[in-house]
């Protein structure tokens, strides 16, 4: 590695890489800055160099993780961060050997996603009150989150040029910049709608500043401001809350639940992992764990013996 560059320096040149690159989203990047920040403290601690490291150090610095009482699956996050890390330096040519290369994740346990029932998700979409224009917010952000299977960065970053009410599609930009157009029912565009032009407004009206440009984000906060991911994640727990759902209740539920009923309503799985923007078709196959009665239905009607299952 270059001696002029330390490795904080190159940490940070990584992180700028995989954000501009690779287009790696902003929580992605921030997880990879948290990992590799406390990866660097590590090493300034315990006298280590980037280009100096080795398998067993990385190693080392696991088991000190694991010793931490850190969780498996936190532990392959900064393992997961870390190969990434190494494998450019090694691409860039700041350094001969990847010491991360050969190390194996600790195995995880397998665990289904959250998937709401009809009741809580009705409770949920609810929940808002719609005659306030922060509830017809809520209440379109909501049903276009449940509608679309999106992200809650991908709704955060949505823009009204990506918004086609006439055709009822929504145009989203995933993992990797990659774009999909995904439908509306009927409801979430009513509510989409309704917010867009009687509240959203309302909101921007609230912007103690004049703007130089117009507001392109959807969603809008109470000062007139684009909501951050962060923000939409606070108001989705406010309403979970309301609608008295458990206390570990994320936005992305409503992502795994989208996809849950989907395959229970017959959609095919390579359908579904495009509306999730998937790359992998194994990434949607996990919610097929979700529909027994769905498999089920499908044997008892393809298969000749099926009658008996």
């Amino acid at each position: 590695m270059d001696a002029s560059m330390g490795d904080a320096d190159a940490i940070e040149e990584f992180l700028r890489y995989i954000r501009t690159i690779d287009g790696m989203s902003p929580e992605t990047v921030r997880a990879y800055g948290s990992h590799l920040d406390a990866y660097l403290r590590w090493m300034e601690r315990v006298g280590f160099e980037l280009q100096s490291l080795t398998s067993r150090d990385i190693r080392r610095y696991l088991a000190e993780l694991k010793l931490a009482r850190y969780a498996p699956k936190t532990i392959a996050a900064h393992l997961s961060s870390i190969r990434a890390l190494h494998r450019w330096l090694v691409l860039e040519c700041r350094t001969s050997s990847d010491p991360a290369a050969a190390l194996v994740s600790p195995k995880l346990p397998k665990s289904l996603p959250h998937v709401l029932t009809p009741a809580q998700i009705d409770a949920l979409l609810s929940a808002p009150d719609r005659e306030t224009p922060d509830g017809l917010r809520d209440a379109a952000f909501l049903e276009t989150l449940y509608a679309s299977g999106a992200r809650i960065s991908e709704i955060a970053s949505l823009t009204l040029s990506r918004v086609d009410l006439a055709e009822s599609t929504l145009t989203l930009f995933g993992k990797g910049s990659k774009e999909r157009i995904v439908p509306l029912y009927r409801r979430a565009r009513e509510k989409l709608t309704a917010y867009i032009e009687q509240a959203r407004p309302v909101l921007l009206g609230c912007r103690k500043d004049i703007p130089t440009e117009p507001v392109q984000a959807v969603f809008i906060s109470a000062r007139g401001l684009p909501m951050s991911a962060d923000s939409l994640r606070h108001r989705f727990s406010r309403h979970a809350r309301a609608a008295g759902l458990p206390a570990d209740i994320t936005p992305h539920a409503l992502r795994h639940t989208f996809a849950t009923d989907l395959l229970e309503g017959g959609a095919d799985l390579r359908s579904v992992q495009e509306l999730l923007g998937h790359v992998s078709l194994s990434t949607t196959q996990i919610y097929t764990h979700l529909t027994p009665d769905r498999l089920k239905g499908a044997v008892k009607q393809a298969h000749p013996r099926g009658d008996a299952v």
